[in-house]
């Protein structure tokens, strides 16, 4: 058997799939990200597993569904008790180990690193536990500004803690080019950007002059009605509702997109340290992030929703033995989890369905693949269920009226085609799916229970109001702390 070779695994935070200069954005500047994408494989239509962190990070460390982890919010972090991708390459004897942002319970935890070298995990290991309340009946509506105080040029405590993650990494790669392990590795590099607050270096927010911008789709101030279940989600935390001008919310576009450069420029720094080593050679590279975000689409900021802006995500696969071009098979993040213990030739227990990228990559384009995405978190007063088929999109709301779009006739999701008789057997069709992977109304209910039983054991509605932080985690200290799990 041929000996595997490296993998490097870098996730960003909160990077729309549409933010990158390789996907025809227009404007956005991600020049490093469009080179590995034009030596590699892009997959053009990838999703998350659920849109936002905490969830979705642990769907990512273990190939399996929200549903089936049952970590359902940002107060259900990853524990290392399911196992993942990581545990099957330390049982494959492979070096594995990671550095920045993991979003998982604790350094003390068996997540399946090696070493996590700088981890950002959640607030308290706890996470936010007062959005875990949910009930339209019982939770609170927050009060602070999500997007954070100041939005603009400048340098924030993540900004920073990303420099940190890739002066490491770069360090972590000149060791291992030098060292006599002899062992294949696995690195795991999560960076934080583009995820708020909206503060970037000056550089990066000067590429994207606010005159220059593009309107925000489908405002609500243009005359859009935004969905009953959508609206009351944003209303837990309204960041459109919070800009005191217009030109805060401009600034808001602007800092993101820069945040989008300033990443690119930090992948860069990690793909030249790669290739100054010699390891590009022998090292594969997967890019992606955890999902994506709004950006002012539907006066909507973060993600917490199933347009596509919020659950579809960038996904580039480069390195040794692996094709150039574009795969337009509809793909998860779970499908990425498969693939690094695949690359390493082992495999672990995922969701039905789930498939490595590289088998996926190896057989002709599937546009009638099903992907499957769904969001029990903060906002939320109900379960939310996403099922992406060829064409078509299909949004189911506990309580609420679905949606349907034709994302080839209707890229924007403007027009929901669910109340048209003349797509009646395409709803039901897309239901039928949908009730294949999972009965929505069980899972809505066992979500809540599972929350309702996570703030009893805390000590009560009132004691969970003081749990987490409010927003974005803290940064932790990255002044040489290394972490063994």
């Amino acid at each position: 058997m041929t000996k595997p070779h490296n993998l490097l695994v870098i996730m960003s935070d909160e990077h729309q799939a549409r933010a990158l200069g390789c996907a025809e954005h227009g404007f956005v500047q991600t020049p490093h990200l469009d080179r590995l994408a034009a030596r590699g494989l892009r997959f053009t239509d990838a999703y998350t597993p659920s849109p936002i962190c905490v969830p979705a990070r642990a769907g990512f460390a273990t190939g399996r569904y929200v549903h089936e982890t049952r970590l359902w919010d940002n107060a259900m972090p990853y524990t290392g008790a399911i196992p993942g991708w990581g545990h099957a390459l330390q049982a494959a004897g492979v070096r594995v180990e990671s550095i920045g942002k993991l979003h998982y319970r604790s350094v003390e935890d068996p997540a399946g690193f090696d070493a996590e070298h700088i981890p950002m995990m959640v607030a308290g290991g706890v996470g936010m536990v007062w959005a875990s309340i949910r009930r339209e009946d019982e939770r609170i509506i927050g009060t602070g500004r999500m997007l954070g105080e100041v939005i603009g040029p400048g340098e924030s405590p993540y900004t920073e803690y990303d420099a940190a993650v890739v002066s490491r990494t770069v360090d972590w790669l000149d060791g291992v080019a030098c060292d006599d392990d002899g062992r294949p590795w696995c690195l795991y590099v999560g960076l934080v950007a583009p995820h708020f607050p909206l503060v970037v270096p000056e550089a990066f927010y000067d590429l994207y002059p606010v005159h220059d911008l593009p309107p925000a789709k489908l405002h609500p101030r243009d005359g859009y009605d935004r969905h009953p279940w959508v609206e009351k989600q944003n209303a837990f935390m309204d960041s459109e509702a919070r800009f005191v001008s217009e030109e805060e919310r401009l600034r808001a576009m602007a800092a993101y997109y820069g945040l989008c450069s300033w990443l690119d420029f930090n992948v860069g720094k990690i793909l030249n340290a790669l290739d100054r080593t010699g390891l590009a050679r022998n090292t594969a590279v997967i890019y992606t992030s955890d999902h994506g975000d709004n950006v002012g689409a539907r006066g909507l900021w973060g993600k917490s929703n199933l347009y596509q802006e919020s659950t579809a995500i960038p996904l580039i696969m480069a390195g040794p033995a692996t094709a150039s071009g574009t795969c337009t098979t509809p793909v998860s993040l779970l499908d990425v989890s498969a693939a690094i213990a695949t690359h390493f030739g082992t495999t672990i227990d995922v969701s039905a369905g789930i498939r490595p990228l590289q088998e996926i990559a190896a057989a002709p384009d599937d546009p009638m693949r099903v992907v499957f995405s769904e969001y029990h978190a903060a906002g939320a007063v109900s379960g939310a269920f996403m099922v992406r088929q060829g064409r078509w999109k299909y949004h189911h709301y506990i309580g609420f009226e679905p949606e349907l779009f034709d994302l080839e006739d209707d890229p924007e999701e403007s027009a929901n085609l669910a109340s048209d008789p003349a797509f009646a057997d395409r709803l039901a069709h897309m239901r039928g799916l949908l009730e294949t992977i999972c009965d929505p109304d069980a899972i809505d209910r066992q979500a809540f229970a599972d929350q309702a039983a996570l703030i009893e054991r805390l000590g009560g509605r009132d004691a969970a109001l003081t749990l987490g932080a409010p927003g974005a985690t803290p940064p932790p200290e990255t002044g040489g702390r290394t972490a063994a799990s």
